[in-house]
């Protein structure tokens, strides 16, 4: 494998799909083969059972889904995408921006389990996508890091204060503070490049953001 992998990681509602289409744009303004793609995949069958997890129907809650079996739904998509779909653009030696990837499922089956399973947890998520599913790991993890209290206003402002709209993640407050305390446990440990989103209890600009971030994947 012989290509580049860029993850764009955060809580939802913290600017992952404008901050990747931004990186994509400037790495290609650079001269660089470029292509995104985010997870799940919901225009392919391979994520059906992402989308009955995140519509309720094997429960109300996300705990009503173990940390295994949540994280196999989500491992199977991305495996489906890189086989039938990026995988040989990346072998060829393209960059590939992830609009999240296995770092998410880190993240948000982590905030399932006490934290003294979080590292044994980590340790069997990375060895089943990509050791045995045999799916890339990163190159690079920017983790774009945004207060779970403003992340809801965004969210909200996203569907126009239609709170049926929300999956059983993004309505469940406790469950995202969670989130939120595995994202920053990750960062630390595994070494990804934070990006303060907000300052001063309001979002930074796209634009600083984004300068940020392709300094971060430059340096």
């Amino acid at each position: 494998m012989s290509g580049k992998l860029i993850v764009t990681e955060g809580l939802d509602g913290s600017g992952k799909d404008t901050q990747s289409e931004a990186l994509v744009r400037h790495l290609t303004e650079r001269g660089e083969r470029v292509r995104k793609v985010s997870f799940p995949d919901y225009e392919s069958d391979s994520s059906a059972l992402v989308k009955m997890y995140l519509r309720g129907e094997f429960g109300s809650k996300p705990d009503d889904v173990n940390a295994y079996a949540a994280s196999s739904f989500y491992a199977v998509d991305r495996y489906a995408g890189f086989k039938s779909d990026w995988g040989q653009f990346y072998r060829d030696g393209g960059v590939i921006v992830a609009d999240r990837y296995t770092t998410s499922n880190a993240v948000h089956q982590c905030a399932k389990l006490p934290p003294e399973q979080w590292s044994h947890f980590l340790q069997w998520l990375f060895d089943y996508e990509y050791g045995l599913l045999g799916i890339p790991a990163p190159d690079r993890v920017i983790y774009l890091q945004v207060d779970p209290t403003l992340s809801q206003q965004l969210m909200s402002q996203r569907y126009h204060g239609d709170e049926t709209k929300k999956d059983i993640h993004e309505r469940d407050l406790a469950y995202l503070a969670s989130a939120r305390a595995a994202a920053e446990y990750c960062a630390g440990l595994l070494g990804w490049d934070t990006v303060a989103c907000a300052g001063g209890g309001a979002m930074r600009t796209v634009e600083d953001i984004a300068a940020d971030v392709l300094g971060r994947v430059l340096s």
